[in-house]
């Protein structure tokens, strides 16, 4: 059986939109949706013996909710749902482990709402071994269109851009192919963007002893994906900045911005690196975190 798109939802709007997105992709990617709700039991007040009762219904309730929302969306879809007891990282890490992809809402430039709460969002990302999407909320399926001739939202017309960042000096393959996945899913064009400081990376070598420019780098790089590809429109860029600046701005208008992160070997608490932690806290579209190693 193909491993599901999974979402965590908490009730929140920002769940909900996540939710509304990864029926989306489900349907995209031919696979079936799980809904995955996290609950804690904590202490026990005096008197009190149905607190765990009380909290299931709050969960079976949360994930019928979500479940309304993503039927609506797409009726034709497989959804089912799971209430799981635990710390949420933990339960959505085991979610991640099962997925194809895992999707988790996200409130934005002042952090994370719900159960994703600060270190359980980053420690997610940190340590997921399969790509986790951030979706804000709001986000509703006609943001991933561009606009109508008249101007207006629509969802008839193509596919907004996706956006992958690229480093020429320490290329993820699986970043660049989800990346290059999700454009065709789309029918979208891929915008592949390399950012660096004045003086470029070092690469191989043209015209004897010159050092290659960055954007011959890129496009070195991205020939075999091309070539695997040939259906996927690709324009590349290679930008001078910062690259989590150059990102940001990228990203505007888009439909989702794809980042890899790489997965440390000891890693000493949750952490993910600067271009990462960037584009979850200051990217108005959706955003793919891909792990590599």
């Amino acid at each position: 059986m193909l491993a599901p798109v999974i979402v965590g939802v908490d009730g929140s709007a920002e769940s909900l939109a996540a939710a509304e997105w990864a029926v989306r992709e489900a349907e995209r990617r031919g696979r079936r949706l799980r809904l995955v709700h996290a609950w804690e039991r904590g202490p026990r007040p005096v008197g009190e013996s149905s607190t765990g009762a009380v909290q299931r219904h709050l969960a079976r309730r949360v994930l019928r909710q979500a479940e309304d929302r993503v039927r609506a969306a797409s009726p034709g879809t497989r959804v089912d749902d799971e209430q799981a007891r635990g710390p949420a990282t933990e339960v959505l890490l085991l979610a991640a482990a099962q997925a194809d992809l895992l999707v988790l809402g996200s409130r934005g430039l002042s952090g994370f709402t719900g159960f994703l709460v600060g270190s359980v969002a980053l420690g997610v990302i940190a340590e997921a071994e399969c790509p986790v999407v951030l979706v804000r909320a709001g986000e509703v399926a006609a943001d991933e269109h561009l606009p109508a001739a008249d101007g207006s939202a629509s969802t008839r017309t193509g596919c907004r851009d996706v956006v992958v960042g690229v480093d020429v000096a320490d290329p993820s393959e699986e970043t660049i192919e989800f990346a290059f996945g999700e454009a065709r899913l789309r029918g979208a064009r891929l915008r592949a963007v390399y950012a660096g400081q004045p003086g470029g990376p070092r690469g191989p070598q043209h015209h004897g002893s010159t050092p290659a420019a960055p954007r011959a780098l890129l496009d070195d790089l991205l020939r075999p994906w091309r070539e695997k590809y040939p259906d996927v429109e690709v324009l590349a860029t290679a930008a001078t900045g910062r690259a989590r600046s150059v990102l940001v701005r990228a990203a505007s208008g888009a439909s989702l911005l794809v980042v890899g992160h790489r997965l440390a070997d000891r890693p000493v608490g949750p952490r993910t690196g600067s271009v990462t932690h960037a584009a979850v806290h200051h990217v108005d579209c959706p955003v793919a975190v891909v792990p590599h190693h």
